[in-house]
């Protein structure tokens, strides 16, 4: 009797995860020097809550891997809604790599407000790294 009703509670609260209701912010990561970047380059985007100065910013979503071609380069956020709350700010920042050397960054806060009203695709401006 009690492993079923154990089994029953593991199952509704585990079906509970399936049922997030989800958003996506889509892009395109940018950059006005005339580069070609390497095969090896990574994109990595990252939305983040950056409601709070004294702390580390809260990622939502991350996109982590190969780029193929150049710019512009797409992204792809996937987001739960659950987890955007009134009154925070909300940013998108990109950075590429290349075997382990920051080649471009964002050097401007890409502000989105996550209401549906965002213009999509992104575009997000990436700076030679220093």
């Amino acid at each position: 009797m009690h492993k079923t009703l154990l089994l029953a509670c593991a199952l509704t609260l585990g079906g509970c995860s399936t049922f997030a209701p989800k958003a996506s912010l889509d892009g395109e990561v940018v950059y006005l020097q005339r580069l070609a970047l390497p095969p090896s380059a990574t994109l990595n985007v990252k939305l983040q809550d950056v409601s709070l100065a004294d702390a580390p910013a809260i990622a939502l979503a991350e996109y982590d891997g190969p780029i193929t071609g150049q710019v512009p380069i797409p992204f792809h956020l996937q987001y739960n809604r659950n987890d955007v709350k009134a009154g925070h700010r909300y940013a998108v920042s990109a950075r590429i790599e290349a075997q382990g050397h920051l080649l471009f960054v964002t050097t401007e806060r890409h502000d989105v407000q996550l209401n549906s009203q965002d213009p999509q695709p992104l575009r997000i401006r990436v700076d030679l790294a220093q």
